[in-house]
């Protein structure tokens, strides 16, 4: 297009400084940063050379300009008036709980742990959460894990197991006004006989809050049973215990499900003095647009501040347009003054449910890899703008034009009566819109500062950007805003974004080994990951010396999902041929288990693991068992050796080369099998339901095998993006794309001696329908050893298929997540180039 020169906006706006500010707010680079010569000369040349029909600079009438791609709406009027209503903001927060998800975050070496933990936590740094809402544990699954317990059998408390107060304590000394929050979704089964609402569960919890104190902490809030609904007489005595107990300071939150407790608390006098805030889960929808939100009258009508207490289940980057939504929606439709996500960090491996939601990702603690996400940035765009104890101002929260396809605002003022922040979202907007504000009720006419967030961009660069400081004119100032953005006004200032990085991703590597004796007792061993029960370091028994890990719950728990075996996993997913070996101690009758080559754990349904296993029993009988996630279970060998017996320690080991499975118990092999469902995966330690069991040295190893290549991942050498599953798809028939790397078992390729390219164990890499023409879709299918499924490596980094002598090819040359995978005529290109992982 053709560049303008210069122009004086008007009010006496300098030239340079409308320029500045139209870069700033194009997410060029922070107004101050630059001269007023090369601000043109950028300008110019960014506009000869976006590929995009840019309309020009607009100037707004005090002097906030912008770039504008479509044409501004009619300009919408804003007061904000700092003697209107509205409710007490409460804050935006996460959760780590419900389900492990927070797990490896503890094992990351230094800097990074750090560096996570500021970015979570740090004021006016990274995503500044202002509520940590925090899983009390009861031994059982909650979604992505299984947390520990503080007292695994009745009348044994020990205050330091997990690491949820060791989050805390990281949380406080960042930012010691973070409101504390817990919340149990299951509980150790010796409570109530089975029963939750019982006497034993408040004694439970005010142990727990005895834990907290000895830690320093101090709970602000205090939930029920997450998602299973509440019991009025319960809560009336947990309140009343509560108070008695010194915890009156503790804010009960009912009842962590839907609105409907919402009812009794109006027509129940002691039951609503019980409960003081009502908590609702995904209020504008479970993993929705979060575009419309909704409370009930009679929640409304209850005087109770009213709490989005879970929200978001999206990826970390993904989810970030829902929570813009949301944060704000949720006060406009329904007035909730809180918002929380979950989860705070998916410090989880890939295989685990849900490994990509939260703030950030942190699943390998032993590269120090990790990514902040754009959810992160889009909670920053409140959180560093306001506090708890800020009011919300109605008058000045809305629709844009009335109308939500425009987007929305909010205005909070500070307890000083003065400083103000309006947090405006245009998620859904198709045009630029120009915002005029004007300011009364004793609000500050001072300087506005600008920050913002293109959550449309997958450029970091462009998020959380400090774009422009405006003067406003008589109490009046004007911005104009673009589509898919975040905006932050605001007289506060020290806002600030994190610049650390961590390094790359990088592979567990083998030989890998632990005596577990530099651990902390009560804590869990490095990198062991528990599903169900409770796996923690202790001091031997059986006369051994040291400290070994000892499987904690001594009996079935409450259960918030499926009840399953005990057992914990560790390592990489990548990990093929190898020999895993442990001592193993049964402290009374029942079996343990050495778990190898486990891939994709399932929390629904049957709550299954893509594994194999060595049994042994205290009898002597053992077999190997092939387990996947529909939760069924096939024995591929068995017999019986001497019996183990119990208080007596043996050693089992488990080894893989290729489809060769060999069991081996006290350096004697018992048997082996052939089968190779599963290609690759963690190890693992298991034990029967109310097993306590110990085990000490384990040792991982590689071995030979006939796998071909091994396992890895298949990088596009022109899009550095992964040969990827999407959506982690197990359907015959699922075309394969390029998809950002991330570890996942749906990107973990096995390359077997049969030529095959294996994923999940038991699908191959397949030229759909046996197509040997061009423009052949790849997919996944049930390996069948047909010609089609049979692809060579070549040293030109090209990967052909075997039937149709094709390149594998990423289609039309793209380098795009999302980019689908085909077959076609080999031509050098380097959307034809592949390198493994």
């Amino acid at each position: 297009m053709t560049s303008h020169p210069p122009t004086r906006a008007r009010h006496g706006l300098p030239a340079r400084a409308a320029l500045v500010a139209a870069l700033a707010l194009a997410g060029a680079v922070a107004a101050p940063a630059i001269s007023y010569a090369a601000t043109t000369t950028r300008l110019f040349s960014r506009l000869r050379a976006s590929t995009a029909a840019l309309v020009g600079v607009v100037l707004v009438a005090t002097g906030i300009v912008a770039t504008a791609s479509t044409p501004a709406q009619a300009a919408t009027s804003i007061t904000i008036n700092g003697a209107s209503g509205g409710r007490t903001f409460d804050g935006v927060g996460a959760i780590s709980g419900g389900g492990g998800n927070s797990r490896l975050l503890i094992d990351y070496p230094e800097p990074e742990r750090s560096q996570v933990l500021d970015y979570l936590f740090k004021p006016d740094y990274g995503a500044s959460a202002q509520i940590l809402k925090i899983e009390i544990g009861g031994d059982t699954n909650s979604t992505s894990g299984a947390e520990p317990s503080i007292e695994h059998v009745r009348g044994t408390v020990n205050c330091d197991v997990g690491y949820e107060f060791w989050l805390a304590e990281q949380a406080k000394a960042r930012n010691p006004n973070i409101k504390l929050y817990g919340l149990a979704w299951g509980a150790p089964g010796w409570i109530g006989g089975g029963n939750f609402w019982s006497t034993d569960m408040i004694n439970y919890l005010v142990s727990w809050l005895g834990c907290a104190k000895s830690h320093g902490l101090t709970i602000d809030y205090l939930g029920g049973w997450n998602e299973r609904g509440y019991n009025i007489s319960w809560y009336e005595q947990l309140r009343s215990t509560l108070n008695a107990d010194g915890y009156s300071g503790v804010t009960i939150v009912g009842a962590d499900s839907d609105w409907s407790i919402a009812n009794d608390v109006d027509g129940n006098s002691a039951f609503a003095a019980s409960v003081g805030i009502l908590g609702a889960h995904y209020p504008c929808g479970y993993r929705s647009s979060q575009s419309t939100c909704t409370v009930p009258s009679a929640a409304t009508s209850s005087g109770k501040p009213l709490w989005a207490s879970e929200n978001g289940s999206d990826d970390y980057n993904g989810g970030a347009q829902a929570m813009a939504r949301g944060i704000n929606r949720g006060y406009i439709d329904g007035g909730m003054t809180a918002y929380i996500n979950w989860p705070i960090v998916a410090a989880i491996t890939p295989n685990l449910p849900y490994p990509t939601m939260g703030l950030a990702l942190a699943p390998q603690p032993w590269s120090g890899y990790y990514s902040i996400g754009k959810n992160a940035w889009v909670m920053a765009q409140t959180t560093q703008f306001t506090s708890p104890g800020w009011q919300y101002l109605d008058s000045a929260s809305g629709y844009i034009g009335g109308d939500r396809s425009n987007g929305s605002y909010v205005s909070l003022k500070s307890p000083n009566n003065s400083d103000y922040s309006t947090i405006i979202e245009t998620m859904d907007a198709t045009s630029a819109q120009t915002l005029n504000f004007n300011l009364s009720g004793g609000l500050s006419t001072g300087q506005v500062h600008v920050w913002a967030t293109n959550v449309n961009s997958n450029n970091p660069a462009d998020y959380f950007v400090h774009t422009a400081d405006i003067t406003p004119s008589g109490g009046s100032f004007s911005l104009t805003v673009q589509p898919g953005y975040v905006y932050s006004l605001t007289t506060t200032t020290g806002q600030g974004k994190g610049t650390a990085a961590g390094p790359g991703q990088g592979t567990l590597s083998l030989p890998y080994s632990d005596s577990f004796d530099g651990d902390t007792v009560g804590s869990e061993a490095k990198y062991l990951m528990d599903w169900q029960g409770s796996f923690e370091i202790v001091n031997c028994g059986g006369g051994r010396s040291g400290q070994c890990v000892r499987q904690m719950s001594a009996q079935a728990p409450i259960t918030w999902d499926t009840l399953s075996d005990p057992h914990t996993l560790l390592g990489d997913l990548s990990w093929s041929n190898y020999t895993v070996s442990s001592d193993v101690m049964l402290e009374e009758p029942g079996y343990a288990e050495l778990i190898g080559r486990a891939d994709s754990q399932s929390y629904s349904g049957s709550a299954g693991l893509d594994a194999y296993h060595l049994r042994v029993s205290d009898t002597g009988a053992w077999s190997i068992l092939n387990s996947n996630t529909n939760g069924n279970v096939t024995t591929l060998a068995s017999g019986t050796t001497a019996a183990l017996g119990t208080g007596r320690w043996h050693s089992l080991a488990l080894t893989f080369s290729g489809s060769t499975i060999t069991a081996s118990v006290d350096g004697t092999t018992v048997g082996s099998a052939n089968d190779y469902t599963w290609g690759a995966g963690q190890i693992g330690y298991a034990t029967s339901q109310g097993e306590t069991a110990q085990f000490d040295n384990l040792s991982i190893t590689p071995s030979t095998g006939g796998t071909g290549g091994g396992t890895s991942t298949i990088v596009g050498s022109a899009s550095g993006r992964c040969v990827d599953v999407p959506g982690a798809s197990q359907t015959a028939g699922t075309q394969v794309e390029l998809w950002d790397c991330n570890g996942g078992a749906n990107q973990q390729w096995t390359y077997t001696s049969a030529d095959e390219l294996r994923v999940y164990g038991g699908d191959c890499l397949d030229a759909n329908g046996q197509g040997t023409s061009p423009g052949t879709k790849v997919v996944i299918w049930t390996c069948n050893g047909g010609s089609n499924q049979k692809w060579t490596f070549n040293s030109d980094g090209t990967i052909t298929g075997t039937q149709s002598g094709l390149c594998l090819d990423a289609t039309g040359a793209g380098t795009a997540n999302g980019t689908l995978l085909e077959l076609w005529t080999c031509n050098g290109g380097g959307n034809q180039k592949w390198t493994r992982g």
